[in-house]
């Protein structure tokens, strides 16, 4: 399939980090709003905001994110960047998509957590307005923060379930702190009522993901760490538990150092529910019409798994049972042709 056919198919996503995803027009923009100068060489800034493609580790390409960081310190440019982001998806047929943030790092400035999220809901329902894309916001806690602080913010967002926050998450160092380690939290978190998504294996640590698996959680950021456990493959797939799969972005971070090492193949076999996501649309340098490509380059996923695919992410969003209808009667109308096969 080429890019063009590819671009145009309905797509669902699960996994969008909005300060990695921004574009450069935007964050030219934000910079602006932050009285923050930047290089005006387009290849210089995009130097600064996409990761080398010589990185060794997560962490180093977690370091690309500290340039963002300051121009994200206000209500308006988390608007902005929201909405942006949105656009950007709905551009390629996205017709769900979940966000992903933490206002954690969007509070040097004395915002509050909920100033962020409602900032962050607002550019996404004025996206939902011009594009007809369905956004919401997933609130991740930084793993390597203090727990207190985690807790503090969740709590104090949570008023704003009925406005499109629909869940939370946890990312950032997971090496260092491992799912065992922060079972009270997700516990705690699990309590405030909100459904939790988890970022786990990208270090190559297997049992951060059956940890979360024992703690009830059911989707699983990345999940590259499964890739030569077929007895983890299996639990997986009994738990009913999604892949929220980001390939260039595992290349990158050298959680899958080949694509023999990603596990798309041992999980489509186990019968796993798989989605494909860009994770970080800039600082990867992608976007899901990308991603498509790669997967049918590497994988030949074909447009029946891209359906079934773009199922197993509405079936495992976070948006209400009413929405997931809809979502999914959307995507069958897109998928199907004449007679109701598929190409």
């Amino acid at each position: 399939m080429d890019y063009l056919a590819l671009q145009k198919l309905a797509k669902a996503e699960l996994h969008c980090h909005l300060d990695g995803s921004i574009s450069m027009q935007t964050i030219r923009q934000l910079a602006d709003l932050a009285m923050i100068d930047l290089p005006e060489n387009d290849e210089e800034l995009k130097s600064l905001i996409t990761a080398p493609e010589t990185i060794e580790s997560l962490m180093d390409y977690l370091k690309t994110f500290d340039f963002i960081r300051p121009l994200l310190q206000s209500k308006e440019a988390l608007s902005l960047a929201a909405y942006d982001v949105a656009k950007q998806a709905a551009m390629e047929n996205v017709i769900y998509l979940e966000v992903r943030f933490a206002p954690e790092l969007s509070m040097d400035k004395g915002l509050s957590a909920s100033d962020t999220v409602e900032a962050v809901l607002d550019g996404l329902k004025k996206a939902e307005q011009d594009f007809g894309i369905v956004a919401r916001v997933l609130v991740c806690g930084l793993k390597q923060s203090d727990p207190s602080l985690t807790l503090d913010i969740f709590e104090n967002i949570i008023h704003l379930a009925k406005k499109g926050l629909v869940g939370f998450d946890f990312a950032g160092n997971e090496a260092d702190f491992p799912t065992e380690m922060l079972s009270n939290l997700i516990q705690q978190t699990q309590n405030l009522g909100l459904p939790m998504t988890f970022h786990a294996g990208e270090c190559g640590c297997v049992s951060n993901i059956l940890t979360g698996i024992e703690l009830g959680i059911r989707r699983f950021g990345h999940s590259t760490a499964l890739v030569k456990d077929p007895d983890a493959i299996a639990k997986f797939v009994k738990a009913g538990a999604t892949a929220e799969m980001c390939l260039t972005s595992n290349l990158q971070t050298k959680a899958a150092k080949t694509i023999d090492d990603f596990p798309y193949f041992p999980l489509y076999q186990a019968g796993a529910n798989i989605t494909i996501n860009t994770d970080n649309r800039t600082v990867s340098d992608t976007n899901l019409t990308k991603e498509y490509e790669l997967w049918n380059k590497y994988f030949g996923t074909r447009k029946k798994d891209f359906y079934q695919f773009n199922q197993a992410a509405i079936n495992a969003s976070f948006a209400s049972e009413r929405e997931k209808e809809l979502l999914l009667s959307k995507l069958e109308k897109a998928y199907l042709v004449s007679g109701n096969e598929l190409e």
